[in-house]
């Protein structure tokens, strides 16, 4: 598995949580161990001109996603593939802005947003309730057992 992450955004961000949360999710959403991912990190201009360029959307965005393989979640006993997931953009002034909003850290805002832009390189969608409510509900229970994980790790 490579997880590469590169942090252009001029805000210091702990990677090594990042990437055990990608780790962890590839583990629990049953993604090949050859699987690939990219995260980058950028300023608001940066990601503003992508929301821009992708979306047709103004103004910058917490989080975009790039598939690349169209790959899947995967089984216990049928692993995704392996593949290139694709790229995941953060936008950590974006994400410490929401985090001020919602009451909680920025860190936990950018784990919030990873998992959620990993979501969206597996094929999930929220444009439908139905839609919604499965991909938030999935991001909720992966997100809470990365926290048990983070806790049991601090613990030993």
């Amino acid at each position: 598995m490579t997880i590469e992450i590169t942090n252009e955004s001029g805000m210091p961000v702990d990677e090594t949580v990042l990437l055990r949360l990608m780790e962890h999710n590839f583990g629990e959403l049953h993604v090949s161990s050859e699987a690939d991912v990219a995260i980058l990190l950028v300023d608001e201009g940066a990601m503003e001109s992508l929301h821009l360029q992708w979306m047709d959307e103004p103004g910058p965005t917490d989080v975009l996603s790039f598939p690349m393989d169209e790959l899947r979640p995967g089984t216990e006993e049928s692993p995704t593939p392996a593949g290139l997931l694709g790229d995941i953009v953060l936008c950590p002034q974006v994400a410490e802005t929401q985090a001020t909003a919602a009451r909680h850290s920025t860190m936990d805002e950018l784990v919030m947003l990873t998992t959620h832009g990993l979501l969206h390189l597996l094929g999930f969608d929220h444009a439908e309730p139905e839609e919604e409510k499965e991909m938030f509900g999935i991001q909720r229970d992966l997100i809470v057992s990365f926290q048990m994980s983070e806790r049991r790790r601090a613990r030993s």
